[in-house]
């Protein structure tokens, strides 16, 4: 992938497309994906007898929380404040940017370590604490190299994956100040040995959540790395930023999507860290705390948690995701962000990350991008699918994502991404579909312009109709066609 489209966000499909299927590097690295993570997915799910009525039952809680989404959110924020957190509400990504830098400033922050956080790309956080002088680092290790590589992540679970060992030792080589060779053992130990001074030294601790539980004010995290708990338990502050859609109503409904997350992100039964956080260490009993069963009992008294940060303060970020409850793309908010129909879609498996433009890739990101940040600015993203339904079936809840991009497709009716030929086009064929006489005019001439190539595939179309065959073949129209082998038969 260039430098620029790697860099920065962007809506140029076609131009980013092209320079991926180009990059021989990347096209190797994406043929390892189907058999790595895809075939991962599809084993943990044959290896589950009941996967398919755990996949419904999360729909259903999902479901049930964003009908009442309001209320949950409420009890969440509640039961967070009993716990001795701080609950905050950003109602955009600029809003959201504001908060975390105001809790910094307040409290004199000046270096902060982060664990991995879709949430904090789509707010491009890292810029922000940038721009305000502060120092932030990223300690998930795929998240590490991107930052020293001034890359965005091309994946939700495995953001480097468009990068070789050997570009990673380039990069870390250059960032940490001696040559280190493209070993991942070796690179790894390096990166941590840099982390653990990041840790110490850190004044805030930035996450996102996977999951944040209503009942209880919990947040879960879960990471195959470490560096999740050290993130939000060394620095004395940790500021969680979660989706209003992340809450779950009880913490009885968690580990249906601890059984489900891990076996579709990467094809494990459980992540090797799943974190569950509530609140802020306790300093003294009852000194903080309003409920004091949330304290940790002993035989005869309540005593004070002795690690953990001092303070906990939880972001609920909406930035647009009301507006998409309110209208018919509400399933989009049951992702729980898995990257499951990256690793089976054949588009991303030949474009890669980069190539979608925004924080999100992917099928699912070429539905949530173009709600996001508007569809007339990514007008390509929903046409980036062939609706084969590979995304429908990885995903753990099932998501209807070719019906949603299919209904995209419906809305861009009125601002057609190709212009005045595209919308010619479009009118034609309408017309067509509505003359018998233009139908059978329009298939004859196709089948004697086109038809009768050897192998029934044709390697060129042309015209405008180029692009789908630098890709792939397609299918020659019949010499003779349905009508005429009617005539035919009638004859006989």
């Amino acid at each position: 992938m260039t430098e620029n489209y790697a860099q920065r966000e962007h809506t140029d499909f076609t131009g980013a497309s092209r320079t991926a299927l180009d990059t021989p590097t990347l096209q190797i690295a994406l043929e390892r994906l189907g058999g790595t993570l895809a075939a991962g997915n599809r084993a943990a799910w044959e290896k589950l007898p009941e996967s398919n009525l755990l996949r419904e039952r999360a729909r259903q809680i999902k479901a049930e929380t964003l009908a009442r989404l309001d209320h949950y959110l409420a009890q969440a924020a509640d039961s967070v404040e009993r716990a001795g957190g701080h609950v905050h509400w950003a109602a955009d990504a600029a809003e959201a940017r504001e908060i975390v830098l105001g809790i910094a400033r307040d409290r004199g922050v000046k270096r902060i370590v982060k664990s991995k956080s879709m949430t904090s790309e789509e707010i491009h956080l890292n810029g922000a604490i940038e721009a305000a002088g502060l120092a932030v680092v990223e300690t998930d290790f795929g998240e590490f190299i991107a930052q020293a590589a001034r890359q965005r992540p091309s994946h939700l679970v495995a953001p480097i994956i468009h990068m070789t060992v050997e570009q990673v030792a380039t990069v870390l080589s250059e960032a940490l100040g001696r040559e280190l060779p493209p070993d991942p053992k070796t690179l790894a130990a390096a990166a941590r040995q840099r982390l653990r001074e990041e840790f110490r030294n850190a004044d805030m601790g930035i996450s996102g959540a996977n999951f944040v539980v209503a009942e209880t004010g919990a947040i879960c995290i879960i990471s195959n790395e470490g560096n999740a708990r050290l993130t939000t338990t060394v620095p004395p502050i940790h500021v969680a930023i979660a989706g209003i859609e992340k809450v779950i109503p009880r913490l009885a409904d968690l580990p249906i999507f601890l059984k489900l997350l891990a076996r579709a992100a990467t094809g494990q039964k459980m992540s090797v860290y799943s974190s569950l956080i509530t609140g802020s260490r306790q300093l003294a009993a009852g000194s903080r705390v309003q409920d004091e069963s949330l304290l940790l009992p002993t035989a005869n008294c309540l005593l004070p948690e002795l690690d953990g940060p001092t303070e906990f303060h939880l972001i609920f970020l909406d930035n647009g995701r009301s507006r998409i409850l309110a209208g018919p793309y509400r399933e989009s908010l049951y992702c729980i962000r898995c990257g499951a129909c990256l690793n089976t879609c054949p588009v991303y498996r030949k474009v890669g990350g980069h190539a979608y433009g925004g924080v999100y890739a992917g099928p699912i990101g070429a539905v949530i991008t173009p709600l996001y940040d508007g569809l007339g600015d990514y007008p390509l993203l929903p046409h980036a699918s062939s609706l084969c339904g590979a995304c429908q079936a990885a995903c753990p809840l099932k998501i209807r994502i070719p019906h949603m991009l299919i209904s995209l497709r419906k809305d861009l009716h009125d601002q057609p991404a190709g212009g005045f030929a595209e919308s010619l086009i479009y009118r034609l064929w309408s017309l067509a579909l509505r003359s018998p006489m233009l139908y059978r005019v329009g298939l004859w001439l196709a089948s004697r312009l086109l038809g009768g190539r050897e192998g029934g595939w044709l390697a060129r179309m042309p015209g405008p109709l180029a692009g789908w065959t630098q890709a792939r073949d397609f299918p020659a129209p019949a010499r003779e066609t349905f009508r005429d082998r009617w005539r035919q038969l009638d004859e006989d």
